[in-house]
């Protein structure tokens, strides 16, 4: 099974993605939230490829079976907060990181950009916030 690189960049108020060098021509897309770029990769990519063998370009035998799966890369900080914003707020990921939520939103909003041990205080602070909603009962 081959795997396809998906690269997600939050782009001014959408979100923005690029299919890896794998798949033959470039293939982009945008949309205005997350869920609704993760539905619209599959289904643009078959349109890609259909218009492909339309237009009797060669095709890998994979890509016409669909013997493929996604890999989501959330390219930035700023991605990654838009991304997972419908189920957290600055506020609860201030509390659950220590990071000051005004900072927070420069982050979320491009206007700074973390270093690497921040980012990773982030991703553990989302961790968290998602093991105290797993323990509900």
């Amino acid at each position: 099974m081959e795997r396809i690189r998906v690269e997600v960049q939050w782009c001014d108020k959408n979100f923005g993605a690029s299919l890896g060098d794998n798949v033959p021509g470039a293939v982009v897309l945008t949309a205005k939230t997350y869920e609704e770029l993760l539905r619209m990769v599959p289904e643009t990519l078959r349109f890609h490829v259909e218009g492909m063998v339309e237009d009797g370009d060669e095709v890998p035998q994979w890509l016409l079976a669909g013997d493929y799966e996604f890999d989501y890369h959330l390219v930035d900080v700023a991605t990654l907060l838009r991304a997972y914003e419908p189920y957290f707020t600055l506020s609860a990921l201030s509390h659950a990181t220590g990071i000051n939520q005004h900072l927070l939103s420069h982050y979320a909003n491009g206007l700074k950009k973390p270093r690497p041990h921040q980012r990773q205080r982030i991703v553990e602070g989302m961790h968290k916030i998602g093991k105290e909603l797993l323990s509900v009962v």
